[in-house]
């Protein structure tokens, strides 16, 4: 097999990196040597440490945006209002396949996710396009229809837990286990686990004021 070309390496570095370090944590220099590249090839395929950021968790997130989108149209084209824990699985399920626990390229992208969420550069929170903004707005109206009683804030604080626990929960088993301990059995037993426990958060009756 052939080796990665120079754009994949200087990818798979910057994801690697970024998933440790965060994106201020992470220079272009370290990058470089991690992918054995020279420090100009960042601005020769990229353009930028920012637009290299945007790459890398779009390379990541796409197949679970994808899914997740295909998941919440075969529940419409049955019904046009899902129960909540069906909306739920069709959310958080490609989660956890595009994050297997048992692989490192899984648990990279799960750290890859929480630094996201918790890294306070704007760069981190300014890579989404217009294909995972749709995504994300569909599922809200989905719940919406599902939990009239919840409002559009809560609703978003609450789709977030979505990718936060299940984002965590990814990482703390790869951390607590090692690889020949986890099996494919481990991941379908915390799918369903989440799926329960997240479509009961869902459903809770609205915060009180």
């Amino acid at each position: 097999m052939a080796p990665p070309d120079t754009r994949t390496q200087i990818l798979d570095a910057a994801e690697r990196l970024f998933a440790e370090r965060g994106y201020g944590g992470t220079s272009v220099r370290a990058i470089t040597d991690l992918a054995g590249a020279n420090l100009a090839a960042v601005s020769y395929h990229f353009g930028s440490k920012a637009e290299l950021l945007t790459e890398v968790v779009r390379r990541a997130i796409e197949p679970i945006t994808a899914a997740q989108r295909a998941g919440l149209d075969r529940l419409l084209a049955r019904t046009p209002d899902p129960p909540v824990a069906e909306l739920v699985e069709a959310f958080a399920g490609p989660l956890f396949d595009g994050m297997p626990a048992d692989d490192e390229g899984g648990a990279r992208r799960s750290r890859l996710i929480v630094m996201i969420i918790s890294d306070p550069a704007e760069e981190m929170r300014a890579w989404t396009g217009p294909a995972e903004d749709a995504v994300r707005e569909r599922y809200l109206a989905a719940f919406e229809r599902a939990l009239p009683d919840l409002s559009s804030e809560e609703l978003g604080f609450r789709l977030r837990g979505i990718l936060a626990v299940t984002a965590v929960d990814r990482v703390e088993v790869y951390n607590r286990h090692s690889p020949a301990d986890l099996c494919p059995k481990t991941g379908e037993g915390a799918r369903r686990w989440a799926v329960t426990f997240l479509a009961a958060a869902m459903s809770a009756p609205p915060t009180g004021t």
